[in-house]
């Protein structure tokens, strides 16, 4: 099957600290790849380097088999087929949920009004936020929030999604509902890129779990055999501090 995202070599620095080094992924159209590792080691840097959101030194970025890395990609047009939702929810304050939501199909993809209130209406109930569409940001919890967010990208109609640390703001509580939104995302077949410390989440939705380690991907395996068996000594110590 032919890759949907593709990185090959791909590099980056900030000044002499080399934060990603010859990174080489693959990941096809329907897979959800999820990306572990400790804090720093370059799992969110290299979601951003996906989205062009960071200059890469080396390498490239192919989005289906159209390399990203050249000058002239209009990242606005591709940011529309690439989705993301980070670990803040970046919600405008001052608009509704509905409004939040309609703004970037309205405005960016010139979309029609109708069209998309009534997609935008479907999602908030698929994700148990109907009695919310009329709500300011302010008065939601932060799970709800997430949620919108990520109503909001799936609105564009992407066909991947960059999920960064999406919980690691939110109260344990509001974790779980969070979760289920991406967890059914993935049984509808939606190509993923998850960064998460959430290692039981991981195990359930993964169809690849990567390993990262100082900028370089260590072990690359299906979410069975990595947590049960992980290849590498530094894998292994990582899982370690997660075994109660």
């Amino acid at each position: 099957m032919d890759a949907l995202i593709e990185l090959r070599g791909l590099s980056k620095s900030y000044g002499k600290h080399q934060v990603l080094k010859d990174i080489n992924l693959k990941v096809a159209e329907g897979e959800v790849i999820v990306l572990i590792g400790p804090s720093g080691c370059g799992k969110s840097t290299l979601l951003r380097c996906v989205n062009g959101l960071e200059e890469i030194q080396g390498g490239s970025v192919l989005f289906r088999n159209e390399d990203l890395t050249r000058r002239k990609t209009d990242w606005r047009i591709v940011r529309q087929q690439i989705g993301m939702v980070f670990q803040s929810y970046h919600l405008f304050p001052h608009m509704t949920v509905i409004e939040n939501i309609m703004l970037g199909p309205i405005q960016v993809q010139k979309r029609p009004k109708d069209e998309v209130l009534k997609q935008a209406k479907s999602l908030l109930e698929r994700v148990g936020l109907s009695d919310k569409t009329n709500a300011f940001p302010r008065q939601l919890s932060g799970g709800q929030q997430q949620r919108i967010a990520i109503v909001r990208a799936l609105c564009m109609n992407p066909v991947l999604m960059l999920f960064d640390e999406v919980t690691a703001a939110l109260d344990p509580e509001m974790v779980k509902e969070v979760l289920e939104v991406m967890q059914t995302l993935a049984k509808e077949n939606m190509t993923m890129m998850i960064v998460t410390h959430e290692m039981s989440f991981a195990k359930a939705v993964a169809d690849r779990v990567i390993f990262m380690d100082a900028g370089t991907i260590c072990e690359v395996g299906d979410p069975k055999t990595f947590f049960q068996c992980p290849q590498t000594p530094r894998a292994q110590q990582f899982l370690n501090q997660f075994i109660s």
